[in-house]
């Protein structure tokens, strides 16, 4: 018995991993000797703790009294009459056997002091030496420990053994100085190395990590008793797979000193590599998901060219790339096919990245480029798919014209670029560049199709974009078509007049006017405004600014001139539009004045103020059932008269009720030529990127009749 384990005490017998120290510290092994004539002549500590007698009770005495009598009770074998010969039994056997064989072991039942019988295993054997310091005899030592216990550190020994020669995981055990003890093969073929070939190495000699040491740092904590460690990850080489990187999951713990064995550290190792890489892939995947679901909203918000182009880029960086370019094919012929055997001209429209100034400044200053026959652009036209290409000699040359920006690309840390085209209904647009330096890892194959769906969507948006600037062009060259191209003011009157369509962001309107000279040196002044926008807005101006024009020059009276507009309106299928007609006869100074629902006339004194006209509103054009009716009043010489559409009053972010105040109060103080004041008013009142069409038409009245007196 170990000196640890006192006589008597009880021990806990748990699970072999769970036990410090060896073997020998959790088997009590009990030591006695019989001499020739049967007799205990030795009694070891733990014999004592084992049957319960001590050396003074026992020594001298029979050894058959440590086994069940096998026809008497064995409560009485200390009783008096125990002093008899016993019976031939196990312990003449025990001796027997070990003078005869040398060295026996055998399972018996044994006796107990207090009576209790168990089951032990013995290990029996010869000595010869001095029994009484007299006289040489032979005398039979023997080991013996409980059955139990044997059979538990047995069981545990079977484990362990299968455990190394069977588990799928990697075992290891290395000692204090970090070398291998012991691997199982499940380990050595992971470092695919033989086992016998690691036995004696350093564990760093096998296994190679670009960690600065960590690893190496890891286990020496581990091996001077630190705390295990759990599903630790490490990526390394190993010297028997030295091109094959690796992921392995490390669970380590410190291998305790027992009956004088070195420490160490024991561990499990499992090669995840397989499902690092499934991890990463699909954390990748999920990334791109995340991209394309970012770009779905963040590209083609409206439908300007440029706009969408910068979105496209702004995605695209520095997210998935770190520089990225999209360029429109300046095509001589829209309907012209690709031909691989001509330069192909591009036009930069939006640009990004965060590589060196001079590489940014190239990417983004550039507008015009040619690529030459046989460039990777070429190539990437002629298949029709995103094309991967390395930035080297080899693409510059073949790709960029110029010798000096190919130095600084060459020179901007870029290692590979990847062309995607830009197609949507069968119409080749552009392309898009995307490209990666060496702080980031290479694309795969799968960011090829990635870059091909940016692509496609940025290249569906452009389309669309395009589209609408084509209607919006045709909109609003219809729309100058039939605004008139002179104005009539007459002698009396002078006039200047502004046009501005809204932003490219909002589609064109229906705003108009004319200046119509009458007879009798008389004038009209008509502005209007159709509700609606793009080609039929305009289509309905025209109709209306004709009709209203036909009308006016057969003199009716303006609410008249508005009951027939209202009426060609609503057989037009126009639902609703604005109209103010004004009628001046510079012979009496008199203006007859008639609206539809539109802003009111608003006419700047010569004294500065500026007067409202607003008796006559009625409703707009194409509502019906409602009469018009007409105002008139007596307008001085040099008086100016401001006529407008809602575009110039009416903003996001301010009512309709303050623009009017704006323009009041810009007329009141405008001084200059009519042109100036146009400019002036227009400059004050209206956005940056206005989002409807405006009309602005002033007319100053000069030579005009006074009013009569009396």
């Amino acid at each position: 018995m170990l000196p640890s384990d006192q006589p008597g005490e009880a021990r806990a017998h748990g699970p072999i991993l769970s036990e410090p120290g060896s073997l020998l510290e959790h088997v009590a092994v009990a030591v006695f000797g019989m001499d020739g004539e049967g007799r205990v002549c030795y009694w070891g500590p733990g014999a004592q703790d084992l049957f319960g007698h001590a050396a003074t009770d026992i020594l001298t005495r029979p050894a058959a009294l440590l086994f069940p009598p096998a026809d008497s009770d064995p409560a009485s074998a200390f009783s008096d009459q125990a002093s008899a010969d016993p019976a031939p039994g196990p312990a003449e056997r025990l001796a027997e056997r070990g003078r005869t064989l040398g060295y026996w072991r055998v399972r018996l039942p044994v006796l107990h002091r207090d009576g209790s019988v168990f089951d032990c295993g013995f290990r029996v054997f010869p000595v010869t030496g001095t029994a009484d310091g007299t006289s040489g005899g032979s005398v039979v030592m023997g080991l013996v420990s409980r059955s139990d216990e044997l059979d538990r550190v047995k069981a545990n020994l079977a484990f362990l053994d299968a455990l190394f020669e069977t588990c799928p995981i990697g075992l290891v055990m290395l000692d204090e100085d970090l070398r291998y003890v012991h691997v199982n093969q499940a380990l050595a073929d992971m470092d695919g190395i033989p086992a016998r070939d690691h036995l004696g190495r350093a564990a760093t000699e096998v296994m190679t990590t670009s960690d600065g040491g960590e690893f190496a740092r890891m286990l020496r904590a581990v091996a001077d008793g630190g705390s295990p460690l759990v599903d630790t990850l490490v990526g390394l080489r190993t010297s028997g797979h030295p091109d094959r990187d690796q992921v392995r999951s490390f669970s380590l713990f410190p291998l305790s000193r027992a009956v004088g064995t070195r420490s160490g550290v024991g561990g499990l190792v499992v090669d995840v590599t397989d499902r690092e890489r499934a991890l990463l892939e699909a954390t990748a995947a999920r990334r791109r998901l995340d991209l394309l679901d970012r770009a779905a909203a963040r590209i083609g918000t409206t439908l300007d060219v440029d706009t969408t182009a910068r979105e496209l880029v702004d995605v695209a960086v520095p997210e998935f790339c770190d520089g990225s370019v999209v360029e429109l094919v300046e095509w001589m012929d829209p309907t012209e096919a690709f031909d691989p055997r001509l330069p192909l001209f591009t036009r930069r429209i939006a640009a990004r990245a965060t590589l060196s100034r001079p590489a940014v400044e190239q990417l983004v200053g550039l507008e015009h480029v040619k690529y030459p026959p046989g460039s990777s652009v070429h190539r990437m036209f002629a298949t029709g798919r995103p094309l991967l290409v390395p930035v080297d000699e080899d693409f510059t040359t073949r790709t960029i014209a110029h010798p000096e920006r190919a130095r600084v690309i060459l020179d901007s840390g870029l290692l590979s670029i990847l062309i995607a085209p830009l197609v949507a209904r069968g119409t080749v647009q552009g392309i898009a560049m995307f490209g990666r330096s060496a702080d980031r890892p290479a694309f795969p194959e799968q960011d090829l199709s990635l870059a091909g769906e940016l692509a496609s969507r940025a290249a569906l948006c452009l389309d669309n974009a395009r589209l609408y600037s084509q209607v919006q062009d045709i909109a609003l060259t219809l729309q100058r078509a039939l605004l008139p191209d002179a104005l009539q003011p007459g002698p009396h009157l002078t006039v200047a007049h502004r046009y501005l369509p809204g932003s490219r962001v909002t589609e064109v309107g229906g705003d108009w006017y004319d200046v119509i000279g009458l007879p009798g040196d008389r004038v009209a002044l008509v502005v209007g405004d159709v509700m609606g926008h793009g080609v039929p807005a305009a289509a309905s101006m025209g109709r209306l600014r004709i009709t209203a024009e036909a009308l006016a020059r057969h003199g009716p009276e303006p609410h008249d001139l508005l009951t027939e507009l209202d009426l060609c309106a609503r057989e037009s299928g126009i639902e609703l539009a604005t109209c103010l007609y004004v009628a001046y006869d510079p012979h009496t100074g008199d203006a007859r004045i008639a609206g539809a629902g539109h802003p009111p006339l608003l006419v700047r004194h010569p004294d500065g103020a500026v007067e409202t006209l607003a008796d006559a509103m009625g409703v707009p054009l194409g509502v019906g059932g409602v009469p018009f009716r007409t105002m008139r009043t007596h307008l001085p010489d040099g008086a100016v008269l401001a006529l407008y559409t809602d575009g110039l009053i009416e903003a996001r972010g301010r009512d309709i009720d303050a623009g009017l105040a704006a323009l009041r109060a810009e007329l009141s103080s405008a001084e200059g030529s009519l042109e100036e004041m146009a400019d002036r008013v227009l400059t004050a009142l209206l956005p940056a990127a206005p989002t409807d069409d405006t009309v602005l038409v002033l007319a100053r009245i000069h030579g005009a009749t006074p009013p009569p007196t009396g």
